[in-house]
């Protein structure tokens, strides 16, 4: 599978990698000790089988409309069948936008069953991951937000990427000239 992502701005992205190693420090599930070199704060906004000429053709539009400002909104919890701890993302317009254009690009070329459900619009709860465990219920009755620092109050979408969960290659997904 290829997933199509957003990076955050520097000060955003130091922010979110704050929050792994306060997880990590308490001994919580924490994104920090996902050591593979390609592991950085990102929003998922869809994946797909393969990336064809005519998904990267679309991309390549999105890539063209970044930066994009964006609000941090508190934490939030996921049980879907992980635990996951993650900072939310308000979903205003513009990022609303932009997702529905990366889902009607995957959707373009690519087989309905290979899409996965919770990416499409509607569906979508746009979040930074902190932790994540396959254990049950890892952070419920904790009080976990008191370990993390403040999210930013905004930060921005700079750079759109796709994880190749195959082979482990990143690649930047760039404007057309």
């Amino acid at each position: 599978m290829r997933t199509v992502e957003l990076l955050l701005d520097e000060a955003a992205d130091l922010a979110v990698r704050e929050a792994w190693r306060r997880l990590a420090d308490a001994g919580l599930p924490s994104q920090a000790r996902h050591r593979s070199p390609t592991n950085s704060p990102h929003l998922t906004l869809a994946s797909c089988p393969e990336l064809t000429a005519p998904i990267r053709y679309e991309l390549a539009e999105v890539a063209a409309a970044l930066p994009l400002a964006v609000r941090f909104t508190g934490v939030v919890r996921f049980e879907r069948p992980t635990s996951v701890l993650a900072w939310a993302l308000d979903c205003d317009a513009a990022l609303a936008g932009l997702h529905r254009r990366v889902w009607e690009a995957v959707v373009s070329d690519s087989p309905p069953e290979t899409l996965n459900p919770f990416h499409a619009p509607g569906r979508w709860s746009p979040h930074i991951t902190l932790g994540r465990t396959r254990r049950a219920g890892a952070f419920a009755g904790r009080r976990v937000p008191e370990l993390l620092p403040a999210p930013p109050l905004s930060a921005g979408f700079t750079t759109l990427r796709s994880y190749d969960t195959q082979t482990g290659a990143l690649e930047v997904l760039e404007p057309r000239p």
